[in-house]
């Protein structure tokens, strides 16, 4: 959308406009949901949904706070990083706690959501940098870097936002947005590879040959004396 369309349909929804509203949701609902798949490939399609339905209901509370330094949809991703990362800790809570989680397959066909568009399930070319070989890996390799690192690092890799657009949601020089994404991604290669190799771990645990059989066929300690078997000729 172009900015000038882009701010007026903002302004409409600050005014109160239902219809402006649903235009902002059906423009933004899918490219939020594809940014979720791809932050956690783990969550199913009633996940992703949750999360979406709690970043727009953000997007409604919070839309006054948006000062319009960057497009919209880069401080969308923000949320939608910030929300995506709640839930997981809710899930982990609730595994913790012996609660479980309902998975569900298909959308639920009474539910007024647009569909969830996923992810193509295979990695493009920006992934492939992180030299990960599970998606799943580089998300807990970046749950464990933290901020800043995590956050720059989803807004690049995963939301796609240039430079530009990275350092206008930052506050940061398009300079600085280069330097901290290398010595990130240094930082994001060497938590996957220990990760990598531990998850590795037990299957060459497994593989391992095994030490030589013990004898089962040997008499055990007799405390009697031996018997002198040593015959003498007459």
């Amino acid at each position: 959308m172009h900015p000038g369309a882009e701010g007026a349909l903002l302004a409409r929804c600050l005014a109160g406009e239902a219809e402006a509203w649903d235009q902002l949701f059906n423009l933004h609902y899918a490219p939020a949901s594809r940014f979720v798949f791809q932050l956690a490939p783990d969550f199913t399609r009633e996940d992703v949904e949750e999360v979406c339905q709690e970043v727009f209901l953000t997007v409604i509370k919070s839309l006054h706070t948006f000062q319009g330094n960057s497009q919209f949809q880069t401080w969308l991703f923000r949320i939608a990083a910030n929300k995506a990362r709640d839930y997981r800790q809710h899930l982990r809570a609730a595994k913790r706690g012996g609660g479980t989680v309902t998975i569900s397959l298909h959308q639920d066909p009474n539910s007024d959501l647009p569909p969830v568009d996923p992810a193509s399930p295979q990695p493009g070319p920006d992934l492939a940098l992180l030299h990960a070989e599970q998606l799943s890996l580089v998300g807990e390799a970046l749950e464990l870097l933290g901020d800043p690192c995590q956050e720059i690092l989803e807004l690049r890799y995963f939301a796609d936002l240039s430079y530009e657009e990275i350092a206008a949601s930052l506050q940061l020089n398009p300079k600085t947005v280069s330097s901290r994404l290398s010595k990130c991604l240094d930082k994001l290669e060497t938590v996957t590879r220990k990760l990598m190799a531990r998850a590795e771990a037990p299957s060459r645990a497994s593989a391992a040959p095994a030490g030589p059989a013990l004898r089962t066929d040997l008499p055990a300690n007799d405390p009697k004396p031996r018997e002198n078997k040593t015959t003498t000729s007459v």
